[in-house]
């Protein structure tokens, strides 16, 4: 009787264990995805911030071509 008893003790936790390591995981995985789609967006805004910056660079050379002619 006190056998059953503590199997019934270890086997519950053994199973409460593994459902905390399955939830942990879930968790892992949706904060992956998360990041993955904030790395996402601040690729895109990089792009847009190069995109300026080469437009500003071409802006500078001709303002700087027209000083040079003058």
């Amino acid at each position: 009787m006190v056998l059953d008893n503590s199997y019934t003790l270890v086997l519950a936790i053994i199973v409460a264990t593994l459902a905390a390591i399955v939830y942990s995981l879930r968790i892992l995985v949706l904060l992956e995805r998360r990041i993955s789609r904030i790395d996402a967006h601040i690729e895109a805004l990089v792009k847009a911030v190069m995109r300026e910056e080469v437009k500003i660079e071409r802006a500078e050379q001709d303002i700087e071509s027209r000083i040079k002619r003058k």
